[in-house]
């Protein structure tokens, strides 16, 4: 998938000392892009809407 296009933005929960940063793209159409901050160029998760929407409940639950 072509991610030239993904606005990325860093997750609010990333720590400032660069240890653990995940960055997000929600502007490309149908997908989220997950990618870690520290590895630009490497390889992004990709979730549908509807993935996405269920992991974020399930993570602020605490079920995953």
């Amino acid at each position: 998938m072509d991610l030239s296009d993904a606005k990325w933005r860093k997750s609010s929960w990333s720590s400032g000392d660069g240890g653990t940063c995940v960055e997000v793209a929600s502007n490309l159409p149908g997908v989220i892009a997950v990618r870690d901050s520290k590895n630009p160029a490497g390889p992004a998760l990709i979730f549908s809407p509807t993935e996405w929407h269920t992991f974020l409940q399930e993570a602020k639950s605490g079920t995953v």
